[in-house]
């Protein structure tokens, strides 16, 4: 059995998390931590601890791990207090402020033997999975671009801002996604090209970034803007022999927001009409053209290999080197922006 607690008891805690954890059989939440329980929103969980007495948790012999549910300016001070009470570490994303914290924090965590991670969960989407999956049967050939959106219409957003904080800067929310996704599966690129703007001015809000990442005659491209009043498609590969569009994203958060659990046998499951559209040439020549079944996503992974690293000893799937190299990209994306 895993026991785990949690530093923050808001959105990221509550929605991305728990429904998850509560689902596996051996993994138990003992304590959750809540620094002001006056503004507390979400409905307890009968038989977990509540407390705003934080040395209560750290102290606390029966947790291993400890997960830190807050704002990013707080990660790095609460996950280094998790490791220096010899506790594992989960820390939601984006990981930390800086490549510098990322790396203070992981050699802390090697000389004591504890397991550190960021919370990539969008590795477990739907539509990225299946993506995988298409590339692998082969269908599409050499691989020559893939596209990758992660769009909303939200003007009102930046709109509000009247300075630029790197904190709260889209690239930093919203790349740590998609990045993440590139880097695990097609690991450090030989060169990237950035394009991160302020579309209402220097001063405001990054709202808006476009990131190529080459891997020889590979081009990926990671896109998203808050102006979007119609997405692009969440996902476009093109092979030298046909191309893969997947219009529709990963519907585990779409179903979160609905208070729709994953204790429900279709909850995030792709129906049909969510299906992507693969598009390929045979060798005699034939174009054919078919609806790929989706693959079931499942955030409630990033669990199941923290337990095989913490009680079984197994190698981390989201490693030191990965969270890094991410960091450097957000840091670049953002250095010349004001």
């Amino acid at each position: 059995m895993l026991t785990i607690g949690y530093i923050g008891n808001g959105k990221s805690t509550n929605r991305y998390h728990l429904p998850f954890v509560l689902q596996r059989e051996n993994i138990r939440v003992k304590t959750i931590y809540q620094r002001n329980p006056n503004h507390e929103s979400w409905e307890r969980i009968e038989g977990v601890n509540y407390t705003s007495d934080l040395e209560e948790l750290l102290k606390d012999d029966e947790i291993q791990l400890i997960v830190v549910c807050t704002r990013l300016d707080s990660h790095y001070d609460y996950a280094k207090l998790v490791l220096d009470h010899n506790k594992h570490c989960l820390v939601e994303k984006p990981f930390v402020r800086t490549s510098k914290e990322a790396k203070e924090l992981f050699e802390i965590a090697k000389d004591k033997g504890l397991v550190l991670q960021s919370y990539q969960n969008r590795r477990f989407d739907s539509d990225f999975l299946t993506v995988q999956k298409v590339i692998e049967e082969g269908k599409l050939g050499e691989l020559l671009e893939l596209e990758m959106h992660f769009d909303y219409y939200r003007p009102e957003l930046p709109e509000a801002s009247t300075s630029f904080d790197r904190d709260n800067s889209f690239l930093y929310g919203h790349g740590c996604h998609t990045l993440d996704q590139v880097i695990s599966y097609f690991g450090k690129p030989d060169h990237i090209h950035y394009d991160v703007r302020q579309l209402l001015g220097s001063g405001r809000m990054n709202d808006y970034f476009d990131l190529d990442l080459y891997y020889g005659k590979l081009k990926i491209s990671v896109k998203s803007s808050y102006f979007r009043l119609k997405e692009r498609p969440s996902f476009i590969v093109y092979g030298k022999k046909g191309a893969f569009v997947k219009e529709t994203k990963d519907r585990q958060e779409e179903h979160l927001k609905l208070f729709y659990m994953p204790d429900n046998k279709d909850f995030g499951v792709d129906t049909l009409k969510h299906y992507g559209v693969l598009t390929y040439i045979d060798e005699e020549g034939v174009i054919y053209e078919e609806k790929v079944k989706s693959v079931d996503g499942d955030y409630g992974r990033v669990y199941d290999d923290l337990y095989e690293a913490i009680i079984n000893g197994k190698e981390k799937t989201i490693t030191d080197e990965q969270i890094l190299l991410q960091m450097e990209i957000l840091e670049a994306g953002v250095r010349g922006l004001r």
